[in-house]
């Protein structure tokens, strides 16, 4: 079982950008944060559905960044300065995200990198689910409990009957916003990325970078499309993979 210290530790050179790193972090989970109290105070009881779309959306997007912040810490550039501050921003956001196990996903996450698109990739489908949606639920079925789901639900009801907060703002902006983000991550970082090309899998890492403007690749999400480059140089922080790209078509230019 891999443990915290086993983590590979990134290169000396990224240790400068440390600061950015947390900073970052924390500038996610503040914002998360202080949109969902925001939402959940808000009296929706007039909104129609083109007035909530982009709400839910929006809230998507930060449950996303609580995920890519969790996956950098498991790759140990949130903090590179303090390996446990560094697993505790994990730990962190992956609570925050859905009461998901960070050492559990630490496990299986340096699994799919040191065999990625293959039979002993948890991420992977098993050769019978190579369909998004049924990928999607082979996927899940290997990171989700009936306890988390349970617990989840327990949170949900025991925060409406003891703050009162409307249940609607509940499904809207928790609940809604953490199950499509699930779709995003798939989508864009184990579907697109590891669907095997016609022409064949291109060795060692097996993931093929889903080019867009920057600002898409943003939006999308948080440059995950960068997927093979990521892959060559895990160490490097979700925000610095489009100058990585650029490099490698400098030189193929």
């Amino acid at each position: 079982m891999i443990s915290l210290e086993q983590v590979p530790s990134p290169p000396i050179k990224l240790t400068t950008q440390s600061n950015s790193g947390v900073f970052i972090a924390i500038a996610i989970i503040a914002l998360w944060a202080i949109s969902l109290i925001i939402l959940l105070s808000v009296d929706i009881t007039h909104f129609n559905f083109l007035m909530l779309l982009p709400i839910i959306l929006w809230q998507t997007f930060l449950y996303t960044g609580l995920f890519i912040t969790a996956h950098d810490a498991m790759h140990g550039v949130v903090f590179p300065q303090n390996v446990k501050f560094n697993h505790f921003m994990g730990t962190l956001c992956l609570s925050l995200y859905g009461l998901l196990p960070y050492q559990k996903l630490l496990k299986k996450h340096w699994l799919h990198h040191h065999n990625p698109a293959s039979e002993t990739d948890p991420d992977f489908h098993n050769g019978k689910h190579k369909n998004f949606f049924a990928w999607y639920f082979h996927f899940m079925k290997g990171y989700w409990s009936w306890t988390q789901i349970i617990a989840l639900m327990a949170i949900y009801n025991i925060v409406h009957y003891t703050t009162h907060i409307p249940e609607d703002n509940l499904t809207y902006f928790w609940a809604i916003p953490s199950v499509l983000s699930s779709f995003q991550l798939f989508y864009f970082g184990t579907f697109l990325p590891h669907t095997e090309p016609e022409s064949g899998y291109s060795e060692p890492h097996r993931a093929q970078t889903i080019s867009r403007p920057i600002w898409w690749s943003f939006i999308t999400c948080y440059h995950f499309g960068y997927h093979e480059e990521h892959h060559e140089c895990p160490h490097v922080s979700w925000w610095q993979l489009p100058e990585i790209y650029k490099s490698k078509l400098a030189v193929k230019s």
